[in-house]
């Protein structure tokens, strides 16, 4: 029974075809991975990995950090807590002992979590655990020491990172040289923190003061904008947060461009476990236009950028 339909399928007949000698193509065996041998070293290693996707991607991106650093351009490091909670520190703190970190964003849990390192060796609690009993976030000494270092810094006119930097280079915690915050301060890096009211735990212990913190924060803000002018032809690496410093480097490349910066040749990346809208919206895609570059790496800190750091180090 032939079809009702008034539409017949189209016949194949007659197409107009080309020759794959001829055609171009997007993959050639010139980028295919070479495997690297059991004795192989990390630089034979990395030169192995394919020059396709997100492995050619970070090749560039290596390229890319180390001309900023060549042209003294700023590379900033954005990082979410999860950064220190899976015992990146000591990465970041070798790469700012080899200039390869012009200036450090964190939020409010970072700023927390390094502390917690700083004094005690060891930090993030079971919240589910202590979820449950209201002991989640109670920690005494991270809410006390981190209230007096907000207020002290603040009465000197100090923004937030550098209140923390400077409270922790000051004392003899056992820890503190795996402290990013200490250790910047140390090698004079401006650390910049941004916190929302509300989301730390921080804010509920008695001696904390909102009026403190906030001034402090938006000293950071307005700190942050500072180094950005000069961004032209710089780094901005995103790491691990969704949404706070994705929103906060916007509003300082806006402001930063209101004032006159001519920013427009750039390079940003953005390094997480999934695809986020805002760090793709707000770093790789928007603030770049046509003369910039962004890109997105999908995968653990953990692994990712040990393999960053070893690929700046290895080829600098």
């Amino acid at each position: 029974m032939p079809s009702k339909y008034k539409y017949k399928p189209l016949s194949p007949g007659g197409i107009k075809t080309i020759s794959l000698d001829e055609r171009e193509s997007k993959v050639d065996i010139e980028d295919f991975g070479k495997p690297a041998q059991k004795s192989s070293t990390f630089r034979e290693f990395f030169n192995s990995l394919p020059d396709i996707l997100a492995s050619k991607d970070l090749k560039d991106l290596i390229e890319k950090i180390h001309e900023a650093q060549k042209k003294n351009k700023p590379i900033i490091f954005g990082l979410g807590a999860h950064f220190i909670k899976v015992g990146l520190n000591q990465f970041l703190i070798d790469l700012m002992k080899g200039n390869f970190v012009t200036a450090i964003s964190m939020n409010g849990a970072g700023m927390i979590h390094d502390f917690e390192i700083a004094y005690s060796g060891k930090t993030s609690e079971d919240v589910e655990k202590h979820l449950k009993d209201g002991s989640f976030g109670m920690a005494e000494e991270t809410g006390k020491l981190l209230s007096e270092a907000i207020k002290s810094g603040d009465s000197e006119e100090l923004g937030l990172g550098e209140s923390i930097g400077k409270f922790l280079a000051e004392k003899n915690f056992r820890y503190k040289e795996k402290s990013i915050f200490s250790r910047a301060y140390d090698l004079n890096i401006p650390v910049t923190v941004h916190m929302a009211i509300g989301t730390d735990t921080i804010h509920f212990y008695p001696d904390f003061s909102g009026e403190s913190a906030g001034r402090a924060s938006l000293r950071d803000f307005f700190l942050l904008s500072s180094i950005m002018t000069n961004l032209e032809g710089g780094v901005y690496l995103n790491i691990g947060s969704a949404v706070i410093l994705p929103e906060v480097f916007l509003k300082a490349l806006t402001f930063v461009r209101n004032k006159g910066y001519p920013i427009e040749n750039f390079t940003t990346a953005v390094f997480d476990f999934i695809h986020h809208y805002r760090p793709y919206e707000n770093v790789t895609k928007r603030p770049v236009g046509n003369k910039g570059k962004g890109y997105y790496f999908i995968g653990h800190h953990e692994i990712m950028i040990p393999l960053l750091f070893q690929a700046l180090i290895e080829f600098k």
